[in-house]
């Protein structure tokens, strides 16, 4: 049994979501469906059902290999360890879990060699993971031990009890010290691998937080706190605001920051309550070097 509770794509049809999900073809979706395979809290729908936030998908029998990813020795730097849950700090360039033409190097295959206890409710692609980060988007991410600790914690962040701090560089001089953005979002009718700030008729609310930190020359180090957490949200608020985030290869502007690896966003900070004690946990940490060099050459 495989079990994904949506927090992307809100609205979007059931049997587009689990075939980019999934990886398989919208068929499968539908054989998988009239083959009573699938349910959305714990109810038969149909393939054009539109999914909601929060909703929990459960998949039984997919016979697939990338549904799975295999243990790989890869070193973790974990910040946080208790018997419900890590903190990993994730490096810039590695992906979160396996997709299409990316099935090895990941922090799923690197958690599934060092613990042998992590929660199923994402099934064998996705265990532990409660949260993501893009491929070049570095720093602190919730990894859950067990079905409980993964519910109650993904409940945080729907809820906005867990609270998620990014710094980032963004291109040119932000005229604003602080401000709030409030958009919808959702994903671009043009390119589906990307997202757009819409109008209130299509997508999700978003609300991005941010204050700027230091202005450096022809750049701007800001500081973010997500609100929400729409996929690639300050990423396209950024390009909203007329400012995009320095070496971000998809909103950002093409072939300037030639010598960076990818955009300049990183998630230093992170606060949330241990899903047992109700202990609160606050994890930080430094910027990586490859950040902090971009920002003293341009200071």
């Amino acid at each position: 049994m495989q079990k994904i509770i949506v927090d992307e794509d809100i609205g979007e049809r059931l049997d587009i979501y689990l075939a980019k999900k999934l990886e398989i073809t919208r068929s499968s979706v539908k054989n998988l469906l009239d083959d009573k395979k699938i349910k959305v809290n714990d109810k038969y729908v149909k393939a054009g059902y539109k999914i909601l936030e929060g909703d929990v998908i459960a998949i039984e029998s997919i016979e697939k290999h990338e549904l799975s990813a295999s243990p790989e020795d890869i070193e973790l730097d974990i910040i946080y360890e208790d018997d419900d849950l890590l903190v990993v700090n994730k490096p810039q360039g590695m992906c979160v879990h396996p997709a299409v033409g990316n099935f090895n190097g990941t922090l799923v295959n690197a958690l599934t060699y060092h613990f042998n206890n992590l929660s199923s409710v994402n099934g064998n692609f996705r265990p532990g993971i409660v949260h993501r980060l893009d491929k070049d988007t570095s720093g602190l991410l919730i990894v859950a031990k067990n079905d409980k600790a993964h519910m109650e914690l993904a409940e945080q962040i729907q809820s906005k009890v867990c609270k998620r701090h990014y710094m980032a560089v963004l291109e040119g001089n932000l005229k604003e010290d602080k401000g709030e953005i409030i958009t919808n979002i959702a994903r671009s009718k043009k390119n589906r691998q990307m997202m757009d700030v819409c109008d209130g008729g299509r997508g999700k609310l978003a609300i991005t937080n941010f204050e700027v930190v230091k202005r450096l020359n022809g750049y701007t180090l800001v500081h973010f706190e997500l609100k929400t957490g729409r996929t690639h949200q300050i990423r396209v608020h950024s390009k909203y605001l007329g400012h995009p985030v320095a070496g971000d290869k998809v909103y950002g502007i093409k072939n300037k920051e030639k010598d960076l690896d990818g955009q300049l966003l990183t998630a230093f900070k992170i606060c949330f309550f241990q899903p047992t004690t109700k202990k609160e946990i606050v994890c930080e940490i430094p910027l990586p070097k490859y950040f902090l060099d971009f920002v003293e050459k341009h200071s």
